[in-house]
């Protein structure tokens, strides 16, 4: 049960606001803004997703920079309701196509109206899209994805040669094309977040995956599909070792340590050829998400190297080298390295002719920061930092400095070899043939090396 419903702008802007009980003061809004600016409690700088603030239990989730909050009184289960919020996020998007914003503001009364078919007096009563199909009936206005900033690997989607059209992933589940037709199309991404933590050696300490399949349907009529992955597919621990170079196209055992689906997913077949039959809901949902936590080939190898120049100076070497194919490119990659607190001044030094790396020393957390636009499988980027120092270090620079962490997407590469083999759509007619597109993103959620 909760009281009040609002999205914030990153500015603290109300976009949307639902008071569905009236028993929370109306400037709360306000309140939790200010207490997530500012939040400098139990040392920490970012504000957690729950917390209580004057007996209001404010919850909160960050979707594509705007904030979707709740506010009770109520001792309310906090997983409950952040997957509240993500499934308002998820449907609302579903529902308009692009989700920031402008696209909210243009749509208020749609997204009104959705909120009150999704809570009633603070209760929730569905977050289906197909559900509220037959209970909202405003058309959405949309927004020209051509003004959107870059989606980045959310836009390459791709299928053999050919790259979906960019405007794919920002329409409407309700909306017609031009002309009021249906492109009859089915998106499907394997999305994989990797943590993995390097020993001072560069021996793999701990690594898992946490992975999804993630579909979006445009078909008409719901017809069923027939979705097949790997025939050697094998969930829970077989004691066998998935230690195999082959990256994504390698051949091999593909072990998951465990699994769940979605509802709407028939196991029948499951068991015998590893086929998932569904008739898929309107809008985006996970069929299915996995764990893994046997070994892989991290794919990318992290090393630092700390040498005193002296009292007052120090330099470092921090090399990074892609482990994947050549055919495959690595986007926006981060790279940060805390240093000693007392370091000053900090000069960069970029490999001759390096295009597209920026470098920054962030003297507020004592942070250098390494940016790379792209990186190619199989290559290697070297960067030199020479630190200066306030005063004279009396300890180990090395033990004050690190660890490395590590940001970056990487478009059709999976760590896990999970593979969509075929994807089967019952057929209406002879002439019936929908678009289908497939991707993999993997994606760093934690990646560590320590020094």
């Amino acid at each position: 049960m909760i009281s009040q419903f609002f999205v914030l702008s990153q500015r603290g802007d109300n976009i949307v606001f639902r008071d569905y009980r009236g028993d929370i003061q109306k400037g709360s809004a306000e309140i939790f803004f200010r207490k997530v600016k500012f939040w400098k409690e139990d040392g920490e700088t970012e504000a957690p997703p729950v917390f209580n603030v004057d007996g209001v239990n404010y919850f909160h989730v960050k979707v594509v920079g705007l904030l979707f909050v709740a506010t009770t009184r109520a001792n309310v289960s906090p997983s409950l309701v952040l997957e509240l919020l993500q499934r308002i996020a998820r449907v609302t998007k579903d529902y308009l196509g692009i989700l920031n914003e402008d696209s909210i503001r243009k749509n208020f009364v749609l997204v009104y109206e959705l909120l009150d078919e999704v809570i009633d007096f603070g209760y929730v009563q569905t977050t289906s899209t197909e559900v509220l199909k037959s209970s909202v009936f405003n058309e959405p206005i949309m927004v020209d994805s051509a003004h959107m900033p870059p989606l980045g690997p959310a836009a390459l989607f791709m299928q053999g040669n050919k790259r979906m059209p960019g405007t794919a992933v920002t329409k409407s589940v309700v909306a017609n094309e031009p002309g009021g037709r249906k492109r009859e199309e089915i998106f499907v991404d394997i999305i994989e977040k990797i943590s993995v933590t390097f020993s001072s050696s560069g021996y793999i300490l701990t690594s898992e995956i946490d992975g999804t399949i993630q579909m979006k349907s445009y078909l008409s009529g719901n017809p069923e599909i027939r979705l097949a992955l790997n025939e050697d597919l094998n969930i829970g621990r077989g004691g066998r070792s998935v230690y195999d170079y082959g990256g994504s196209s390698g051949s091999g055992a593909v072990i998951l340590d465990d699994c769940n689906f979605h509802e709407s997913v028939h196991l029948d077949s499951f068991d015998v050829d590893r086929t998932l039959t569904l008739v898929p809901p309107d809008g985006e949902f996970p069929v299915m998400n996995y764990r893994m936590t046997q070994e892989f080939k991290p794919p990318f190898r992290i090393n630092t190297l700390i040498e005193e120049a002296g009292s007052l100076k120090a330099e470092v070497i921090l090399k990074i080298r892609a482990e994947f194919p050549q055919n495959i490119t690595a986007n926006t990659v981060v790279i940060q390295m805390p240093v000693p607190t007392y370091t000053s001044r900090v000069s960069f030094e970029l490999e001759p002719g390096a295009v597209g790396q920026v470098t920054d020393f962030k003297e507020s957390n004592k942070k250098l920061e390494w940016g790379l636009k792209k990186i190619v499988g199989g290559s290697e980027h070297t960067l030199r930092a020479k630190l200066t120092f306030s005063h004279e270090s009396h300890g180990n620079i090395t033990k004050e400095a690190g660890p490395v962490s590590m940001t970056f997407t990487i478009p059709m590469y999976n760590c896990s070899r999970l593979q969509v083999k075929y994807l089967q759509i019952a057929k209406k007619s002879k002439t019936y043939n929908p678009y289908r597109w497939v991707r993999y993103v993997t994606q760093a959620n934690s990646y560590v090396a320590r020094i």
